[in-house]
């Protein structure tokens, strides 16, 4: 075991789990409230973590854990990505020593600014981007946090907001114990991540729903209507915060819905309404649900409907996300190698108004390709697959769609969907799968995509 323990006691009052953005994070908010914090990685450690650690003063291991020491620990921060059937997981809950998350943390420390937090399976990145960018186009003193950027711990240590949009995961969610965002929204719930809730859909849906098990009379809960998991939980439990719906199948006394193509936000006597086909960035009817959690987070926060407005009208979409990259002789290329679930894969085809070459394929997380069969059917009219191993979807599309091809490279799957699509025509990266069979991460999958059309 490769240790960097620059100096160490037998007892720490914190010990964080992970060396990543959220671990490292944590460990400089304790450092800079005063707190003996040590951090240890079972992998190696960026080097740019490593010196900002050095910079702080939090002493440090990698490769490995010095157990017995951290075995001693008054409280541990466990980094999102460590499941808790790793054995160093089991030793410390079996010695009964607290295990937090790194929001729980940075909510110790955040005094009385606010937090907004947006958690779900599918559009989370896309409406804290959102909402982030109306809040500051209304000038206030605001922060991008959590999943989508800089850990919401080290943003509270180094440079703190009065008021941080988050994005939460239910990885992040799982640790917390007072935990409690003033504005929460639950965009949806699909399956996803279920190996590491035993392959039960329920404790995923629990996990989900603790962004608002500590919140108060005060704050709110914005919520998709229309999600049956939804509704279908708000049934078994008590929520104190104020219920803000949104709904594109119903109207609502109070949240916001769609009608006639128009985007009404209602809080109390005045409302806002807004035209969906102003949306330039945001096509779909995800991002349609999306918009609607997002301006009703909007009027919470007081924020003038002109502002939201003219927000929603400049907001451009984000990298990997749906995320248009060139046209050439007359075939559109749009890369959403963000979509990592079939969920996602439907929500892109859904909002598909040309006849489609769709690249896909992965790792696959055991998905069941009948959920998008019917979108397929109706929208697509070539399939890419990219991966070592896309029997599964030959299989699951073979008397839907033809031609199916495979390829083992992003040159040869753009090549392969650029020859089979016609003026007209768009062609659209949407993986359903995890990339690391070929690629770094997605980004790596979506910057290939990117680079490679470019070069047609």
């Amino acid at each position: 075991m490769q240790t960097e323990i620059k100096h160490t006691n037998d007892h720490y009052d914190l010990i964080v789990l992970g060396g990543g953005e959220s671990g490292v994070g944590a460990a400089v908010l304790a450092r800079t409230r005063g707190l003996n914090v040590f951090l240890s990685d079972a992998g190696p450690i960026a080097p740019l973590y490593q010196r900002e650690l050095e910079e702080h003063g939090v002493p440090y291991e990698q490769e490995g854990h010095s157990e017995a020491m951290i075995l001693k620990a008054k409280e541990v921060v466990k980094s999102p990505g460590i499941p808790e059937k790793n054995e160093l997981v089991k030793k410390i809950r079996a010695r009964k020593i607290a295990v937090i998350s790194e929001i729980e943390l940075a909510y110790r420390y955040k005094g009385d600014s606010r937090i907004v937090g947006i958690t779900g399976t599918n559009g989370k990145s896309t409406t804290t981007s959102l909402i982030f960018h109306i809040c500051r186009a209304a000038g206030m003193d605001v922060a991008l946090v959590g999943n989508i950027g800089i850990s919401i711990a080290r943003q509270v240590a180094l440079d703190p907001k009065a008021l941080y949009i988050a994005e939460i995961s239910s990885f992040q969610l799982d640790d917390i114990v007072a935990f409690r965002p003033d504005i929460a929204i639950l965009l949806n719930i699909t399956e996803d991540h279920l190996d590491r809730y035993d392959y039960d859909i329920e404790k995923y849906i629990q996990s989900k729903f603790k962004i608002v098990q500590n919140q108060e009379s005060g704050d709110y809960f914005i919520y998709n209507i229309d999600d049956p998991l939804i509704t279908g939980h708000l049934k078994n439990i008590s929520i104190s915060s104020n219920l803000l719906p949104f709904s594109m199948k119903q109207e609502v006394s109070k949240g916001a819905y769609i009608k006639n193509s128009e985007m009404l936000i209602k809080l109390q006597e005045e409302q806002v309404s807004m035209n969906i086909y102003d949306f330039v960035a945001l096509k779909g009817k995800h991002n349609q649900y999306n918009t609607m959690a997002a301006g009703i987070t909007a009027s919470v926060l007081d924020i003038r409907k002109e502002k939201i407005r003219s927000a929603v009208q400049t907001f451009e979409s984000l990298a990997h996300r749906m995320e248009f990259v060139a046209t050439i002789r007359g075939v559109d290329f749009i890369n959403d190698s963000k979509g990592t679930n079939l969920n996602s894969v439907w929500f892109a085809l859904e909002s598909m108004e040309k006849p489609t070459v769709l690249i896909m394929g992965g790792v696959d997380k055991g998905n069941d390709y009948s959920l998008i069969a019917d979108l397929v059917g109706e929208k697509v009219k070539a399939i890419v697959c990219i991966g070592l191993d896309n029997q599964k979807i030959a299989d699951a599309f073979k008397d839907i769609v033809s031609p199916i091809v495979q390829t083992s490279s992003m040159k040869e799957a753009v090549d392969a969907a650029y020859h089979l699509a016609e003026k007209g025509d768009t062609v659209l990266l949407s993986p359903g799968c995890s990339s690391f069979d070929l690629f770094k991460n997605y980004m790596d999958r979506g910057d290939q995509f990117k680079e490679n059309v470019k070069n047609l």
